[in-house]
C-alpha cells in the first residue's frame, strides 16, 4: 500500500462527503472545506515524515554497507522512532490520526459516531485509492520480466518504469 500526494485531496473530499452526508451523518461541520484541509494536513504530514523515513533508511543501509533486502526492517524501525507506522499498518495509523484530528479540530462541530465506526466508514475510501498501487506494481513487474529481482539493475529499472507509469496515470 502506498499513499500518493495526488490522492490526498480526493481522499479528503470523499471522507468529508461521506461523513457529512445526510444519509450517513458521522460528523457535523459548519465548514466542510476546513475539515477537508484538516484531513489533507494529516495526510501531507504523513507523506513528509514517510519520505524522511525512506531517505534515512536508504542512507543507513548505504552507510553501513548492508543490503537492500534489510530495507523494510530498517524502515519500520526508523518509522517507529518517528511515531508513524508504515507498510501494512499504514492504514490503521492514518485512520487513527484522522479520527484524532476530528476530536481536536475546531471545524468539526459534532461527532455522532464512535471512533471505530468512523474508521470503518473511512477505510474503504483509502483501500480504493491504494488499489491503484497494486495494479501499478503488477504493470511494473510485467514490464520487468527480463530483469532478475533484487539486483541493482532491478532497482534502477523498477524506479524508472514506475515513474513512467505514474506519470502516464497522473499519480506522480
Amino acid at each position: 500500500m502506498k499513499l500518493y500526494g495526488s490522492h490526498v485531496t480526493p481522499i479528503a473530499q470523499e471522507i468529508v462527503r461521506l461523513l457529512t452526508s445526510t444519509t450517513d451523518h458521522g460528523i457535523e461541520a459548519e465548514s466542510p472545506r476546513e475539515v477537508i484541509l484538516d484531513i489533507e494536513a494529516v495526510l501531507k504530514n504523513y507523506l513528509a515524515v514517510e519520505k524522511d523515513v525512506n531517505d534515512k533508511a536508504k542512507e543507513l543501509l548505504d552507510r553501513t554497507g548492508r543490503s537492500m533486502d534489510q530495507y523494510q526492517k530498517v524502515r519500520e524501525q526508523i518509522a517507529e522512532s518517528k511515531g508513524i507506522r508504515v507498510g501494512d499498518e499504514m492504514l490503521d495509523h492514518l485512520l487513527d490520526e484522522i479520527v484524532s484530528s476530528f476530536h481536536r479540530s475546531p471545524h468539526v462541530d459534532e461527532i455522532y459516531d464512535e471512533d471505530v465506526e468512523l474508521r470503518r466508514k473511512m477505510a474503504p475510501i483509502f483501500k480504493k485509492h491504494f488499489g491503484a498501487e497494486d495494479s501499478l506494481e503488477s504493470e511494473i513487474r510485467a514490464q520487468l520480466k527480463h530483469v532478475q529481482e533484487g539486483t541493482p539493475l532491478w532497482e534502477i529499472e523498477h524506479a524508472r518504469v514506475a515513474e513512467q507509469i505514474r506519470r502516464k496515470r497522473g499519480l506522480a
